[in-house]
Parts: structure tokens; sequence; C-alpha cells
């Protein structure tokens, strides 16, 4: 068992609140903060639309959704965080931000032995280690989206992270999330968006040039493959700006060409059609 019980988590986006559910769903206290009261009661309301979600589905009971419910609180001040026993950055993959928040962390959270973990799926971690002043605390805790419904999580070791804080975090997954955890290098892209992000740009190279069209490329894929969802519509889930930002941070660290973002995709971005999550990418939703 693990010694952890209160958790904060930072961001309530589509990652942060998936997060926030697991752990609050695992009889944690959880307790999540945004930068404002909207973009809060934004996150406030997908959480509970997603518990509501589970509950008619039958993948939890309604009386399992309200004392879920009741260990979530949210603020947006990070101070309230003092009395955490870990905190997971959950925000934009920016490398600036996500430092500023480990600096303000280090300042806040005050028990002694708390871990502080980032959910980046790109950004190496010993870059947030060093922001603060218990490098041999913090480690990365990668989990995919949806968080409630995906089993794995990346744990990411920092040149810097203790075997304490690794020991911890590896029983906190397994124990109490009843995830499964794979151990990777602190390399840009880690295993699965090592492997992930150059076959997705290689989907949108082929759109691109016109070699096939989307629903054949996804076909083929689903089809032939046996994937559960071809490149294309996965990366209209996973949002293509974000799939950008990974790319340009494996492209940064390995400086391979198959790591870097295509025109088309950069264009995408530009023009705010991110996925899913705007309403438009490949497809429209």
């Amino acid at each position: 068992m693990t010694d952890i019980e209160r958790v904060g988590v930072v961001g309530c986006g589509q990652m942060g609140a998936g997060i926030a559910e697991v752990f609050a769903r695992s009889g944690l206290d959880v307790m999540v903060a945004e930068t404002t009261g909207e973009a809060l009661e934004i996150g406030r309301t997908r959480l509970t639309n997603s518990l509501g979600k589970a509950a008619e589905r039958g993948k939890i009971t309604e009386e399992q959704r309200d004392a879920t419910l009741d260990r979530l609180s949210f603020t947006t001040d990070l101070g309230e965080f003092a009395d955490r026993d870990l905190v997971i950055e959950a925000v934009v993959e920016n490398e600036q931000i996500k430092t500023e928040i480990f600096q303000v962390l280090d300042q806040v959270v005050t028990r002694p032995d708390a871990i502080l973990a980032s959910n980046t799926s790109s950004i190496p971690l010993v870059k947030l280690a060093v922001a603060t002043s218990r490098p041999d605390q913090v480690i990365g805790i990668h989990f995919f989206n949806p968080a409630p419904v995906q089993a794995l999580v990346e744990l990411i070791p920092a040149l810097t992270t203790g075997d304490e804080t690794i020991k911890r975090s590896e029983a906190l997954v397994a124990d109490i999330l009843g995830k499964h955890a794979i151990r990777a290098q602190d390399r840009a892209g880690f295993v699965v968006n090592a492997l992930l992000i150059p076959y997705l740009l290689s989907a949108i190279r082929m759109f691109e040039s016109g070699i096939a069209s989307r629903e054949d490329i996804d076909n083929g894929m689903e089809l032939g493959c046996a994937h559960p969802m071809g490149p294309l519509k996965l990366s209209d889930l996973i949002g293509l700006d974000t799939i950008a930002a990974i790319a340009d941070s494996m492209y940064e660290e390995y400086k391979e060409p198959l790591y870097a973002s295509p025109p088309l995709l950069l264009r995408m971005v530009d023009a705010g059609r991110m996925g899913r999550k705007s309403g438009s990418g490949f497809y429209a939703y």
C-alpha cells in the first residue's frame, strides 16, 4: 500500500479532469486547481458529467458517483496545496509554463516528503526537477486519454529522482489506482509517444501528399491491422496541438526528420483546428 492520501491536480482540462477523476474514484482526497474561476467551473462540469456518464453506463454506482464527487474540491489558489502528499501538474505542453508551476509548488507544498509529478508527454523531467529545491522528489507520472479508461501509466524518473520517490509512485499506480505502470527513461517521447508520434506524423504526411483519403488511411489501419482507431481519428482525439508539441520536443532532442511536424499539421493548429476538443480536425465533430 501507499502513504499517499491527499492529492493535488494542477489543471482541469481534458487530461487534468480525467486524472482527478481517477484519483478520486480510487478513494483519495483530491483538490483541483485552475487559473480562473471560469476555467474551474468548466473543469468541475467536465468532471461531474464524466462521473454521471460512468454511472449511467453502469461503470460505477450512483453511490460511488456521489462519494467521488464528495472527495473532490476546487481552487484557484495553489497555496491551498500545502498539505498535499502528491501534486501532479497536467497543463499545456509548454516547458516555461510547467517550470513556473513547479517553482510555485516548491514554495507552497510544505510536506517534506511530498511528491511533485508531471503528466508531461514529452518535456524532459530533469528540467522540471532542477527548478525545485527537491529534485529527488520530482517524477513523471504520464496518464493516457481518457485517463479513467486507459489502463497504462508511464513512470519517468529524472536523473535526480530518488529511489523512495520511485517506489512510492509505483505503489500508488499499482495498489491504489489499479493501473499498469511501465518505466521509461527521461527521453523525449518516453515509450509510447516515441513509437506513436512518428506513426501519426507519417499518416498526416500521407494524407497531405494525396496518397490516400483520410477514410482510406484510417480504414486501412482499422480493418487491415486491427487498430481500434485509425491514425487520423486518433490524432483528432489526442489533439493536433498536443501532437505538434510532442513532435517539436522530440525533434529538438533527436533532430530526426521523422519527428518533424508536417506543414499541414502546423497550419491546422494555426487555424484552431485542434481535433475533437475544438470541434474540427481531420474530421468534423
